[in-house]
């Protein structure tokens, strides 16, 4: 029979087998997470491409089912794209119309806007005649139209080369021609066009992702090794059953 001090010796020693985690296997759900996050990481310019596609063609739905006849289903366009856009016709792209762009002095000659107050002026859609605006401004068109160039750019270009990061002091130069042209619209001191909200807008947009997409790489690239390293080091501590 064994002693009190050998009962307390056998009490202090650690039970045996395999240390607490040694071959616990992962949960399922989180190497699923993982996977997830790894695939967004690895596909994410596909999808921010894929996204700026869909904003800026959706809203040139909005006139093609009004000239097909089908106002309502129009209106649905227009109704979401207006907390994104002014949607003033005098600043948008018309479809089917005499011209794809028209002056306040052009829609008020036609008689078509009775009231040139912004409230009333953005409500106006088009008719059979000038043609039917596009749910969102020149100005944006070009902004997210140069996204998704420069997107579809930088996915070549990082195939080749290590894309570098562009100057705060550089993107602020091209942020000057948009603020310009926008304020000294908005404060009536000038009236833009259709051409200087195209150029500004692009300039805008393109700055914008050579500014963010070589950040945006480098911390994807970062999850998918951080990811992948997690993912090997779980499956190599699962105990495989043997043969």
């Amino acid at each position: 029979m064994p002693s009190r001090q050998q009962v307390s010796d056998m009490d202090s020693q650690p039970a045996s087998g395999p240390p607490a985690g040694r071959n616990r296997t992962p949960n399922r759900a989180t190497r699923l997470g993982d996977r997830i996050v790894m695939g967004i990481a690895r596909h994410w310019l596909a999808i921010a491409n894929l996204a700026l596609f869909t904003f800026i063609a959706l809203p040139f739905a909005a006139p093609i089912l009004m000239r097909a006849g089908m106002p309502r289903a129009a209106r649905v366009f227009y109704t979401i794209y207006l907390p994104t856009c002014h949607q003033l016709p005098d600043r948008s792209y018309f479809l089917f119309g005499d011209k794809a762009v028209y002056t306040l002095a052009d829609l008020e000659a036609a008689g078509v806007l009775s009231d040139t107050s912004v409230l009333q002026r953005r409500k106006y859609i088009g008719d059979e005649t000038l043609g039917y605006k596009v749910a969102i401004c020149e100005r944006d068109i070009a902004i997210y139209g140069s996204m998704l160039i420069g997107g579809l750019m930088f996915a070549v270009a990082r195939k080749r080369w290590r894309i570098p990061r562009l100057p705060i002091g550089i993107y602020v130069l091209f942020l000057l021609p948009i603020a310009i042209d926008g304020f000294s619209q908005l404060f009536g001191l000038r009236t833009s066009n259709w051409f200087l909200r195209t150029v500004t807008g692009a300039l805008f947009g393109l700055a914008t992702i050579w500014l963010t997409y070589p950040y945006v790489q480098e911390s994807m690239d970062d999850i998918v090794l951080t990811t992948e390293a997690r993912l090997a080091q779980e499956t190599g501590q699962i105990e495989r059953p043997g043969i």
